[in-house]
C-alpha cells in the first residue's frame, strides 16, 4: 500500500450507493461524459469496477474491461481515476495495480488504458508505467479528446 494511505480500502460496489460513490468519481473526474446510474449498472454487469475509499471519504475508482481479441492479442483495459482531492497520494496507484492484477487474473495477454488528454498528470502516470499512445480520438457529439494506450515492456 502505497505511503501515508494505510487506511485506504477498496470495494467492488454493490448496490445503488455504491454504484452512485463509482458514478460520482466517474462524472466528477471526467465532466465532459457523465454516466447515469443505468449507464452506471450496464458497465457493473460488463466489467469490473471497483471503489476506493480513504476511511469513510470517497477517494477514487476503477475499471477493469475484460480481456478481447485486439489484433489476435487478449488486450483488457485498466482505468483508474482519483478525486482531485485525493491526487498525488498513491491511491491512483493503488488502484492501477490491483486493475492490472486483476486483468491479468481474467487472463490478458496485453495491457490498454484510456486517459483522457487534457489529463497531462493521467498520461504522465501510464507513460512511467510503460504505456504508449496508440490512437487520439473525439467520441461523436463530444468535444473532449481521448488517448488510447497499451502497455509495452
Amino acid at each position: 500500500m502505497a505511503a501515508g494511505v494505510s487506511d485506504l480500502r477498496f470495494a467492488r460496489p454493490v448496490g445503488d450507493a455504491a454504484l452512485r460513490d463509482w458514478q460520482y468519481v466517474h462524472n466528477t473526474t471526467i465532466p465532459t461524459h457523465h454516466l447515469s446510474l443505468d449507464d452506471v449498472r450496464e458497465r457493473a454487469r460488463r466489467h469490473r469496477l471497483e471503489v476506493a475509499y480513504l476511511g469513510d471519504v470517497l477517494a477514487g475508482c476503477s475499471t477493469v474491461r475484460p480481456p478481447e481479441d485486439v489484433d489476435g492479442t487478449r488486450t483488457a483495459t485498466v482505468i483508474a481515476r482519483v478525486l482531485a482531492d485525493h491526487r498525488g497520494r498513491g491511491i491512483g496507484a493503488e488502484l492501477y495495480a490491483r486493475g492490472l492484477f486483476a486483468a491479468w487474473e481474467l487472463g490478458a495477454e496485453q495491457i490498454a488504458t484510456v486517459v483522457l488528454a487534457a489529463n497531462e498528470s493521467g498520461l504522465r502516470f501510464a507513460r512511467k508505467e510503460g504505456f504508449v499512445e496508440t490512437e487520439r480520438y473525439v467520441l461523436p457529439g463530444e468535444t473532449a479528446e481521448w488517448v488510447d494506450m497499451k502497455m509495452v515492456r
